[in-house]
């Protein structure tokens, strides 16, 4: 396992794993796919009919400045933080009874996890909408538009099934999740290096359990707690992402996904995620926290 480094370009990177002739599968910290509930007022089959759909369509990758422009073809708020602006008001513009409705079955707190992102909030540091925006706008939309050679699961089967040579799956996956699946317990922030620190030796640990074999790069930046600089986060990011998926490639955790036809046509899944919403496992009169 090599360390982190960039990738500005995201097609041509996955066009250089492609051609490499063997499967690959990329995991990517974004969203793919849509609340269920917006979708229920969508013309498309699913979230990849949808996504295909998008390409060159300008107004829809617009991020809104004020809620008076949001709607169906145009859902991605705030441009900048207003007085007054919520995730209500947001949810309210799209048509959506409440905040909750923005996120999909997988954004939702669990029993064991806070709730992540929705996939159109693009304001602060508790949002994904950015980074899916860009990564729908620029590549995937334009490739699936192109009849390119990319599954994206959990839409088009299980994870092993679409393991082929000379095309790509591609796989969600959610760093607050990962580093819960394989065990960790982060001390503090992960933007304070000190706290990445700490991980240093479980992370090892997780290496040796899942057969793993880092880098000198990868040990050297583990054991300095990924750098002091403000890319430092990102890199555990992509470290605890690439090991939730070997975990899952390799067997050590069960490819699931929820017999949910809303989850596997329209909203996605995060790969390895065993734990659905903890407002739908709760008992009756139960509260979530």
């Amino acid at each position: 396992m090599e360390a982190p480094r960039p990738a500005p370009d995201l097609a041509a990177l996955a066009e250089s794993l492609r051609r490499e002739g063997v499967p690959a599968v990329l995991g990517l910290d974004l969203p793919l796919g849509v609340p269920r509930l917006y979708a229920a007022q969508r013309p498309e089959s699913g979230f990849v009919e949808f996504l295909r759909r998008r390409a060159g369509d300008v107004s829809f990758f617009t991020v809104n400045a004020t809620l008076e422009t949001i709607g169906l073809e145009a859902p991605f708020y705030p441009m900048r933080g207003l007085k007054g602006m919520t995730r209500a008001s947001h949810a309210a513009a799209l048509g959506l009874p409440g905040a909750e409705a923005l996120h999909r079955w997988c954004d939702s707190a669990t029993a064991t996890r806070p709730a992540g992102a929705p996939p159109f909030w693009t304001l602060g540091a508790n949002q994904s909408g950015k980074a899916g925006l860009s990564a729908w706008r620029e590549w995937l939309a334009p490739a699936l538009a192109e009849d390119a050679p990319l599954d994206l699961w959990p839409f088009a089967g299980r994870l092993h099934g679409l393991l082929r040579a000379g095309r790509l799956a591609l796989a969600e996956v959610y760093p607050a999740e990962a580093l819960r699946q394989l065990g960790l317990r982060l001390r503090g922030s992960k933007r304070d290096r000190t706290a990445r620190l700490t991980l240093a030796e479980p992370l090892r640990e997780v290496m040796a359990r899942l057969r793993v074999t880092p880098s000198e790069a990868l040990t050297a930046a583990i054991a300095d707690g990924f750098g002091a600089d403000a890319a430092g986060e990102d890199r555990l990011d992509c470290t605890l992402g690439l090991l939730a998926l070997i975990a899952v490639l390799d067997g050590a955790r069960a490819d699931f996904i929820p017999e949910d036809a809303a989850v596997r046509s329209w909203e996605g899944w995060v790969l390895g995620q065993h734990e659905l919403p903890a407002w739908l496992t709760q008992p009756a009169g139960a509260c979530a926290t």
